[in-house]
């Protein structure tokens, strides 16, 4: 059995240029969660750091700890990095949360490891940990039908997309309360790739 999930980091950019993008999708679902509504979050470990105690399925107390690398993108591995050797966490026992071109809005997958997509956060975490064997919650943002690439993620989700994913984010954070308390080998096979909106 694989070890609990103690570590959550949310991939995005930091600043206000930014807060609206698909690339940003991992930290609108960081704002709509409940479980962090009450978290004190803190400058740390290059970007915002917060942790909240979870009881687990056999009663056991222990403490997750929740990261948002501020370091742009490109270098989130660095700020994950730094927490998990801080706290002493093995790559196995992360959880990246983050943006998915080849899967459309309202679609989530609960991945174990694998390639990276050509997404350069992911890049970043392998570099730093050596490893690309952890946990990801995978949000389609979906494929633009044009060539660049680079500027569709780095722009805003549309109206509808929004009210899509205002749909996706109440199963998803029900979804995240289960890994932290049960582990993710009750729902690894269900959420491999799960539409959320009809």
């Amino acid at each position: 059995m694989r070890p609990m999930i103690s570590l959550v980091a949310f991939l995005g950019n930091v600043g206000k240029k930014y807060a609206g993008n698909r690339h940003n999708v991992a930290w609108h679902f960081a704002d709509s969660l409940s479980m962090l509504s009450g978290a004190s979050w803190q400058k740390k470990f290059k970007g915002q750091y917060a942790s909240l105690p979870v009881t687990g399925g056999d009663g056991e107390r222990r403490l997750v700890h929740f990261v948002k690398p501020e370091t742009f993108m490109n270098l989130s591995g660095e700020s994950v990095a730094e927490a998990a050797s801080f706290f002493k966490i093995k790559p196995e026992e992360i959880l990246v949360v983050h943006d998915e071109l080849e899967l459309p809005v309202g679609t989530a997958s609960l991945k174990w490891s694998g390639g990276l997509g050509g997404h350069n956060g992911l890049r970043s975490m392998k570099a730093c940990f050596g490893t690309a064997d952890f946990w990801r919650l995978r949000f389609g943002i979906g494929r633009p039908d044009h060539p660049d690439v680079a500027g569709y993620v780095l722009s805003d989700f549309t109206a509808d997309e929004r009210i899509s994913l205002s749909l996706v984010w109440p199963p998803a954070g029900e979804l995240l309360a289960g890994l932290l308390e049960r582990g993710t080998e009750p729902f690894a096979k269900e959420w491999q790739k799960k539409k959320l909106i009809q």
